[in-house]
């Protein structure tokens, strides 16, 4: 990481990250492709799994956010040389991995049917929303394992070792998938429905995780994982958390803003539960978008990280270049989808004639966003690569708490949806803005000065 053309190393480091968010984002769809095939109750269902979304985007905050304080931290010690440390951080992150799956343990069993019945009347949307959502918390220790083992990898430059991971746990969710929803009555197995979905997705978490953490024990010298030798060490917990928290906040208030935009768009009556399922379709198209983007910056994190901790500014300021382009590139790619074939995309849910009505200008509208959003998303892994997450945490806040969800509050009182949907590259104008101050700013104390 100190050495290889930027460019290559980059690529490098990336492709893999990108090849196995492709992967991801085709597990985190399929369930829903399957789900909107349930007889007679596919879109109530396709519904449940809109609701329960905000809750497993908060899981995902907590073990993502917990993991990028893990990768940097990481990456920069062994920038450092400093080996004894870059092993105290990954322990302690193995720790926290733990103490999260508790956590969401606990909510699974006692905060799920109300989260899910603060937000729906309709009786068969919560029942199955609850039943998955329940599942998916309970059995949460594969995918906080799965974090924890793929970023040890991702820290050394093991990211062909990381995709297989990911690679495998989607694959098992794929293959399980219509097996667990719909039965095989040949072999004894029943049709459960969407709880045939919850299982699914959770086995090919747990596969993948023990997965890491074999791959990382054989294959992976840098760091060593042994928990019997590290205890919790405060100073290295916090040290995670310092880089960590703001992620965490930043990606829960994901999950604050779907909620929020979910109450927004059940107020439009006739309209409103089909409103709310659009939305949570186009979450799951857009996955396609994004997860390639955090796939490269995955891999651009530890690079950033690395040169950072050994001095080389030069080399750091040619990394941020090179993703910014990269992920502006890839975002003009998604509005091309979105605004060529909506419909079809659409279509991939068995989507309503009402629903198609709803969506097409919906994934339009919100697609115009992504002008500015792989600038923005580059610039969020920057600041969190230097240690400087809050500056994440600030521009996310803004956009999605102090615009996005004012102005589509606003835009409803007009009675027209698709102005709603306006709201999203009205917010990201904000966040292109925030973006750019932070880091003309975080240059200007930071980065000018390494190497010095």
């Amino acid at each position: 990481m100190g050495t290889m053309p930027i460019n290559k190393l980059v690529l490098t480091m990336s492709l893999p990250m990108m090849a196995s968010m492709l992967v991801q984002a085709l597990y985190n769809i399929v369930d829903s492709i399957f789900v909107s095939r349930i007889p007679e109750i596919g879109e109530q269902m396709l519904g449940a799994v809109s609701l329960a979304f905000p809750m497993q985007t908060l899981m995902i905050a907590v073990g993502g956010g917990t993991v990028v304080g893990v990768n940097a931290l990481l990456s920069k010690r062994l920038g450092e040389k400093n080996f004894e440390g870059a092993n105290r951080i990954a322990n302690n992150g193995l720790f926290l991995a733990l103490c999260s799956y508790i956590l969401f343990l606990l909510l699974g069993i006692f905060f799920a049917p109300i989260f899910i019945n603060m937000q729906t009347d309709n009786a068969v949307i919560a029942e199955g929303a609850i039943v998955y959502l329940q599942i998916v918390l309970c059995a949460s220790c594969g995918l906080f394992g799965q974090f924890i083992f793929e970023r040890l990898m991702q820290s050394t430059g093991k990211t062909v070792l990381s995709m297989i991971t990911q690679g495998v746990g989607a694959i098992i969710n794929i293959i399980f998938d219509p097996i667990f929803i719909f039965g095989v009555p040949a072999l004894g197995i029943p049709a459960m429905g969407i709880a045939g979905a919850a299982i699914a997705t959770v086995m090919g978490q747990i596969i993948a995780a023990i997965l890491g953490l074999i791959l990382n024990m054989k294959l992976n010298p840098e760091v060593t994982v042994n928990p019997f030798k590290y205890r919790p060490d405060l100073e290295s917990i916090g040290s995670i958390y310092k880089i960590g928290v703001p992620s965490i906040i930043m990606q829960s208030i994901g999950s604050l803003m779907t909620v929020g935009m979910n109450t927004i768009l059940l107020g439009f009556e006739a309209i409103g539960e089909t409103a709310v399922t659009v939305f949570g379709a186009y979450f799951k198209l857009q996955s396609f978008i994004f997860m390639p983007v955090f796939g490269l910056n995955n891999g651009v994190v530890p690079i950033v990280s690395y040169n950072f901790g050994a001095g080389k500014r030069d080399r750091m300021m040619k990394t941020i270049k090179i993703s910014c382009i990269y992920a502006v590139a890839i975002m003009f790619v998604g509005i091309a989808l979105m605004w060529l074939i909506p419909d079809k995309l659409l279509m991939l849910f068995e989507a309503s004639e009402k629903m198609i009505e709803i969506g097409v200008p919906a994934l339009r509208l919100i697609s115009l966003s992504f002008i500015f959003a792989g600038f923005c998303i580059t610039v969020s892994s920057v600041f969190q690569a230097l240690g400087n997450g809050v500056y994440s945490l600030i521009t996310s806040a803004t956009r999605q708490l102090g615009i996005l969800l004012p102005v589509a509050f606003l835009l409803s009182l007009t009675d027209n949806i698709n102005l709603v949907w306006l709201s999203f590259p009205i917010a990201e104008l904000a966040s292109v803005a925030l973006s750019t101050f932070f880091l003309v700013r975080i240059y200007n104390k930071v980065i000018k000065h390494v190497g010095r």
